[in-house]
């Protein structure tokens, strides 16, 4: 089915496709579609049928960034403000995530783009994508994240010179950057992706959704509390109908087929 024009959604057995639709503007973000793309992040989260995202953009480009003349004087009115029932994009606010989501990108993917693949979890890139994190070159700052999880990703000294100045980057830096999984041929990210969304599917959902929670306390809270939680999650994954399965295939040597149990 169609969300509506600026995104489609599609679902692949556990897989949900989420595509950028709006390549006459180079996919860039105007109100419409930023809460579209909420509405459809959180469908995903809220479907138990569901166990991974793919986030994709129709079209030569990932996305141009923010469609800024559209959201000049919607910033102040709350178009990036979420509650506690929508997911954000950006996982800035909103209700936390507790689901994978893979990303495929080709061509343009500028300031917003960022920030939405460094909120991701796996992101395989064409190696015909330039990024640019240019906030300060439109009088403005990355206000999606990119001060945090950029900085965190490629280190201090090798963030700031491209926070600092906007200036592009390739494909190929961003690897080396930290901020990205893989690299491909150009054309061939989503067929990737999406081999690597359905990998992800077969796992244990249950141990996946610990697994991303227990990352997310140590990014938000640090090492020490995330270790010092990390026991909580074990009585219920133990006792859960995925870990027996989990033990008997490996016992009959064969593949498991887990419920979400």
């Amino acid at each position: 089915m169609t969300t509506d024009n600026r995104i489609t959604y599609d679902t692949d057995g556990y897989i949900c496709l989420i595509g950028f639709n709006r390549a006459d503007k180079r996919n860039a973000f105007d109100s419409h579609m930023i809460k579209q793309l909420s509405v459809a992040l959180t469908n995903y989260e809220d479907d138990d049928n569901l166990r991974c995202a793919l986030i994709f953009a129709h079209g030569e480009h990932f996305t141009a960034g923010l469609d800024l003349m559209e959201l000049q004087d919607k910033v102040a009115k709350g178009v990036f403000v979420f509650d506690d029932s929508q997911i954000d994009p950006w996982g800035v606010g909103g209700k936390l995530r507790t689901k994978p989501v893979v990303v495929a990108i080709q061509g343009t993917c500028f300031t917003a783009g960022i920030e939405l693949m460094l909120n991701s979890d796996v992101v395989i890139v064409s190696d015909n994508s330039n990024f640019a994190q240019m906030e300060v070159q439109r009088g403005i700052m990355p206000f999606g994240g990119a001060t945090v999880r950029f900085v965190a990703a490629a280190g201090w000294q090798k963030a700031m010179p491209y926070l600092l100045t906007g200036k592009n980057f390739d494909a190929q830096t961003a690897d080396k950057l930290g901020l990205v999984s893989e690299v491909v041929l150009n054309g061939e990210e989503y067929a990737r992706a999406l081999t690597v969304a359905k990998e992800i599917s077969t796992a244990a959902p249950l141990g996946v959704k610990g697994l991303i929670s227990s990352a997310q306390d140590a990014t938000r809270n640090g090492a020490g509390v995330a270790l010092g939680n990390i026991h909580s999650y074990l009585p219920a994954l133990f006792h859960s109908e995925d870990a027996k399965e989990g033990a008997m295939a490996m016992v009959e040597r064969r593949a498991a087929e887990f419920k979400g149990r």
